[in-house]
């Protein structure tokens, strides 16, 4: 395989970071897996070079030296101006001729679309939408929490279920069974003993997130106000996806709506069908989907795109990842 055809997909989140090194035909020469990419916490260098350690053994095992393109979906690139930082970064490791870096939100659109058009909302530990059309055009968020107007995601839904709960037990709110149900998760009698113990650190607080899952089967034993939370995330999703579907003027065309990150990937019914139905009223054409591929799979999709692979090209490289 000569080096005029190749990509070094890469998509790289908080936690871990997939690389695959991809033809123009869509065979998939090698793949690899390191550790998260992190530039907030570590700087930019050092997250760099956590991510060369892991592209230098896909490039290895695939034997090339470099590749015509290098195609990054990125955590943490929220901005144009981080992505433009990021591809600078990147570039000059001379991995690839030319180096494209978006924020990894991207790549789970692409990797749910058969074509490079749609909108995709993803709710993890927290919350991002973006949308694309073929011609280039795209819609995007700052999604940097509270700052730029978001709300959701699995951190947000535990500090609101805590919030409430811890209300509930000292009258300052209405009654709910989170007020037993969140302690009762780390063996705790009352929600006094759970702010104790989380302000102490007796519980470290990136635990914080087991408390999601509870909110949700809180809420679907019919607590109001667990439920009412769930509500206002879905209300959250589909207001992020009916702006970038106006933004991109496809409101009034059919449209896939791929949702995506641990949330929603979780097929919740009270948030999932809560979803669909309020997207008939605000996007009646949009065609939501739960989309559960792997990033980088998008992340190597977008980058045949850029270097103008075929269509069989890309069905032989979803076969890959299925």
């Amino acid at each position: 395989m000569g080096l005029t055809a190749s990509v070094l997909a890469i998509d790289a989140g908080n936690s871990k970071t997939d690389v695959a090194v991809v033809t123009s035909d869509g065979d998939v020469l090698a793949t690899a897996r390191g550790a998260g990419f992190r530039p907030p916490a570590v700087g930019i260098r050092t997250a760099v070079d956590t991510l060369a350690e892991t592209a230098g053994r896909a490039l290895t095992s695939a034997g090339l030296p470099s590749v015509t393109h290098v195609s990054a979906c990125l955590a943490n690139a929220d901005l144009p101006v981080e992505e433009e930082q990021l591809a600078a970064a990147l570039h000059a490791r001379a991995w690839g001729t030319t180096t494209q870096v978006r924020n990894d939100t991207f790549a789970i659109l692409r990797a749910g679309v058969a074509e490079p058009r749609g909108v995709a909302v993803v709710c993890g530990a927290g919350i991002n939408c973006v949308g694309m059309r073929p011609d280039g055009r795209t819609a995007r968020f700052p999604a940097l929490g509270r700052i730029s107007g978001d709300w959701g995601g699995g951190w947000a839904l535990a500090e609101e279920a805590l919030w409430h709960a811890a209300r509930a037990e000292d009258g300052r709110g209405p009654a709910t069974a989170l007020t037993a149900d969140l302690p009762a998760h780390f063996g705790l009698p009352t929600m006094y003993a759970l702010i104790e113990a989380l302000h102490l650190n007796h519980i470290d607080q990136h635990r914080r997130h087991e408390l999601t899952p509870v909110l949700f089967t809180t809420a679907a034993a019919g607590d109001p106000v667990a439920r009412g939370i769930i509500d206002r995330l879905a209300e959250e999703v589909v207001a992020m996806a009916a702006v970038a579907l106006t933004r991109l003027d496809l409101l009034n065309e059919e449209t896939p709506v791929l949702l995506g990150g641990s949330v929603l990937a979780a097929r919740h019914p009270l948030l999932n069908d809560n979803i669909r139905e309020r997207l008939t009223t605000k996007a009646p054409k949009a065609v939501p989907q739960v989309v559960t591929a792997s990033p980088v799979l998008g992340a190597a999709l977008l980058g045949l795109d850029h270097i103008q692979a075929s269509v069989e090209a890309q069905a032989r490289l979803r076969t890959h990842f299925e």
